[in-house]
């Protein structure tokens, strides 16, 4: 049974998070520590941030489409793709031993922290590729970071974003737009399989994603007036925070 404590620390977290992920991805990286730090067991932290977390993003895909910010054709040929990765990166994250899913996160939170200090989330835009070379090199995107989105997930988002912006050449907003459409079908993929084995806590997952809904939603009004600014130091903040967490948890307490 969830408590009143949980609900204080997880929810504003979660609102924090859709905000910052409709503007530049990542709000998992804020999400899910949220859901650790108020003391939930990891596999129903993952599960039930995967329920919220899914909630925001799908509407944040709405109000992008809303915008003309999602080039569908090329959007739909990465669904598939990011599909299959995200179904195959669940199952293998709940095989997995939750101190070995710490170990791995010890080494993934300081690693993005320091690609996250090395420039802007935001990269400056390249010429573009044919079609073709586009859509393969998107496709091949969406398949990988798929698997890991199904698997651990927090930081999708921003690394959709960099990937499609400085491998497949897409334009800013064209990137955001089809970052959206992915992280919304590896999201409800990677749910379904979280639903399946009964990892998610429904009560919490709802009222949570209420709230990520509405981040979601302000984040993307303020993406379409070009913010992005002050977006890197929270989750920096909350990267080292979460490390320490784990660290503590793992080698001192």
């Amino acid at each position: 049974m969830e408590t009143f404590l949980q609900y204080a620390v997880i929810c504003p977290l979660v609102m924090l998070a859709g905000f910052v992920d409709a503007i530049a991805g990542g709000g998992g990286l804020i999400s899910l520590p949220g859901y650790l730090l108020s003391g939930l067991p990891v596999h129903n932290a993952i599960a039930t941030n995967k329920m919220s977390s899914t909630m925001g993003t799908v509407l944040a895909t709405f109000k992008f489409a809303k915008s003309g910010f999602i080039p569908w054709k090329l959007s739909l040929s990465c669904v598939v793709c990011a599909f299959a990765g995200s179904s195959l990166g669940a199952n293998l994250a709940l095989l997995m031993d939750a101190k070995i899913f710490m170990i791995f996160m010890l080494i993934v939170l300081p690693a993005t922290g320091l690609y996250l200090t090395r420039g802007n989330v935001l990269v400056t835009e390249k010429s573009p590729y044919t079609y073709k070379k586009t859509v393969i090199l998107s496709m091949v995107t969406a398949l990988f970071l798929g698997v890991y989105d199904g698997f651990y997930g927090p930081g999708t988002g921003t690394f959709l974003l960099l990937l499609l912006t400085g491998i497949a050449h897409l334009p800013l907003k064209e990137a955001n737009g089809v970052t959206k459409v992915i992280n919304s079908t590896t999201n409800i993929a990677a749910l379904c399989i979280f639903l399946l084995h009964g990892k998610v806590l429904f009560p919490l997952g709802i009222i949570a994603g209420l709230f990520g809904m509405a981040g979601n939603y302000l984040g993307a009004l303020y993406f379409e007036k070009g913010g992005a600014r002050n977006v890197k130091p929270i989750i920096l903040l909350v990267l080292s925070i979460f490390f320490c967490k784990i660290v503590y948890e793992m080698y001192i307490k």
